[in-house]
């Protein structure tokens, strides 16, 4: 396949891709009665670990007064911990409750849950093919994220 029909099939599938995904996803988080802020937050702590209440507010580009409230609310829905850091007593650090990392688990299920439905309507002799072509394209997108990274890196530095 030339460049043009390379870059065309990459669109089409990114696109259905994020429509399908984003579609389950959105419907899951407005089943959860959360902002979609509340949603970001857990899934910082989700993905990232327990981290201090003032990275979450960075991280989502709030005030640290509004990240506070936010947390409070989440820890009073039962969502999240927060706990006093044991290196710094000042800074308090935001945990998921297991009830927390249940509801955030239900969200990528949610999310994932077509891949499963799409695998099952591929023919099992194509899938090593697929799965070749999927590891060259993650290969070739770690190395660009990578070299982003480096980049980035090199211009905070000065």
């Amino acid at each position: 396949m030339d460049a043009p029909g390379l870059r065309q099939a990459l669109l089409e599938w990114v696109r259905i891709f994020m429509r399908r995904s984003m579609r389950e996803f959105v419907g899951w988080i407005n089943r959860s009665d959360l902002s979609s802020s509340q949603i970001g937050a857990l899934m910082r702590v989700y993905h990232r670990g327990e981290c201090p209440i003032s990275d979450i507010g960075e991280d989502l580009g709030i005030t640290p007064a509004a990240a506070s409230q936010m947390v409070d609310r989440l820890v009073q829905l039962g969502l999240l911990g927060r706990e006093v850091d044991l290196k710094d007593r000042r800074v308090r650090q935001a945990a998921l409750t297991p009830q927390g990392r249940k509801l955030i688990r239900q969200g990528v299920q949610a999310r994932l849950q077509w891949l499963g439905e799409l695998e099952a309507s591929i023919p099992t002799e194509d899938h090593p093919g697929i799965i070749e072509s999927l590891q060259q394209l993650t290969q070739a997108a770690l190395q660009l994220e990578g070299a982003d990274l480096e980049a980035e890196n090199a211009l905070q530095q000065g």
